[in-house]
């Protein structure tokens, strides 16, 4: 039986693979296939696919591994009736009640002063006192001369 997968390519770290028909006994990296029908590169996200040769080994029974069927469509090659799609999975979470959007919502401390220009007004008054003080004490108050006595 003949199955389309993807047979990996490319240097370590930077993958590319090429879409190929192989005889399903063998392993991918066998080398031993049957006819390459384009290409796939990952990281740039191209896919270059040879549709008359895939729709032929499709007619012809070929079998599409998961992911050659999602090339394939991306392609827009129509597929046989019997082949099947994997379902989507289903994340699940184990511990619900851990995550942040679960969690209590925090009480906010109210500060004193809730209005940045009440609390510049206040700390201006105060120096404006301290001026007025310190000018009040400065200034020289008049003598009083005592009188003499003749």
């Amino acid at each position: 039986m003949l199955t389309i997968r993807l047979q990996r390519t490319g240097r370590k770290a930077h993958a590319m693979f090429r879409v190929v028909v192989q005889d399903s006994r063998r392993t991918p990296t066998s080398g031993k296939i049957v006819t390459q029908l384009g290409h796939y590169d990952p990281h740039a996200k191209t896919v270059v696919i040879d549709k008359e040769k895939a729709e032929f080994y499709l007619k012809n029974g070929a079998q599409p591994s998961p992911r050659a069927v999602k090339l394939l469509k991306i392609e827009k090659i129509k597929l046989p009736d019997w082949v099947k799609e994997e379902a989507k999975k289903t994340k699940t979470v184990k511990n619900v009640e851990k995550l942040r959007k679960n969690a209590p919502k925090e009480e906010v401390v109210p500060e004193e002063t809730t209005n940045i220009s009440e609390a510049t007004e206040e700390i201006v008054t105060e120096e404006a006192e301290k001026i007025v003080d310190e000018a009040a004490s400065e200034t020289p108050k008049e003598e009083v001369v005592p009188e003499e006595k003749a």
